[in-house]
This record gives structure tokens, sequence and C-alpha cells, in this order.
């Protein structure tokens, strides 16, 4: 199947909604709640079994993805700042948290859950700024370049990546009650 052509408008969201998403380790889509297939504009047909950056906007960096995988294959859980492109090239920015699922019997990852909420306003608006940083590094020296700058940044902030994330986002309040009623729901942490 392919990608379409992104346009410049986005999917409504309606903030009181979640998005929800299973992959197998590999990165296959194995679930999705009735709003992730509303709001991406396919059918549980068109992207069950397929990978999930199906629905990856070309606006977001690699890197962002790479450090995501390897904190979730660390078997550690992660919030990101996402921008998803819908069936239509339509796009719309979501906080996440990606879980990991374990094998409650002999430990091992076994797939990965997101957890979706329509982004703020202004934490778009602060992360669309690095993401354009990242991209034209990425474009021209490649995602370690872009993977390199970013290490860089968080250093000269004084910041790890998920006290950066939380403090764009608001992590806190609720949204933070929002992620974690999530995770009790669906048998996270």
């Amino acid at each position: 199947m392919e990608k379409p052509t992104p346009i410049d408008e986005p999917v409504k969201l309606d903030k009181y909604k979640y998005i929800m998403s299973r992959t197998d380790t590999k990165g296959n889509i194995e679930f999705g709640n009735d709003y992730f297939f509303e709001i991406s504009g396919y059918s549980p047909n068109e992207l069950i079994g397929k990978p999930h950056n199906m629905i990856r906007h070309p606006d977001m960096p690699k890197v962002i993805f790479k450090l995501m995988w390897d904190r979730l294959q660390q078997g550690k859980n992660i919030f990101a700042l996402v921008k998803n492109l819908a069936k239509d090239g339509r796009y719309y920015w979501v906080t996440t948290k990606f879980e990991i699922k374990k094998d409650p019997m002999d430990n091992t990852i076994r797939s990965y859950m997101a957890y979706r909420q329509a982004a703020r306003p202004k934490a778009v608006e602060t992360i669309s700024k690095i993401y354009g940083e990242l991209l034209d590094i990425e474009k021209s020296g490649g995602m370690e370049a872009s993977e390199k700058y970013f290490a860089g940044y968080l250093d000269s902030q004084r910041l790890s990546y998920d006290e950066f994330i939380d403090n764009i986002i608001g992590n806190k309040g609720a949204l933070k009650l929002f992620f974690s009623a999530m995770a009790k729901m669906f048998g996270g942490k």
C-alpha cells in the first residue's frame, strides 16, 4: 500500500478520546481501537499486520523513532510527541506513551502498546521547531548527525530526554492521570 501525499490540513481530534494500538516486537500492528482507525482513515483490514510506520508523517525526524525503539528494546517505556499521517494525507499530532508488554511466564517483551491523546497546541509549537532542526540535519548529515545534535541539545539544556519531553507535554495533572488510567485499564505500569 502506498503512503498518501501529505497535505497541510489537520485531522480534528477529540481531546476527550484516546487512540490505542499494539504492535508486535517488529512494529507490525496487531490491534487498534475504533478511534485509531477512525482518525487514521484506514480500516482494520488495511492496517492489521502492516508496519506502524505506515502512518508516520514525513515531518517526523527518524532519530525520534530510533530513540523510541532503543528505549523499548531496553525494556523502558517512553513518551513522545508524534505527527501522524492519515490515509487522506491530513495530519494529526498526538502525545503518545509507548509501553512494553511482557510475557508473564518468561518476562520477555511480547508487544508494545501506544496510548495517545490529542497534543496540546503549545507542545506542538515547541516541538515542531526542534523537529524541523532535526529533519534539516538528517537531510544533510544523516540520522547519526541528527542524533548527535539532539544529544548535544539535551546536554546544553541539562535535561534527560524524559525531563525534556515531560516539560513540553506538561506531563502532570490531567495528562498524567490519563496515561496512568490507560496503563491500569490495559494491564500496564
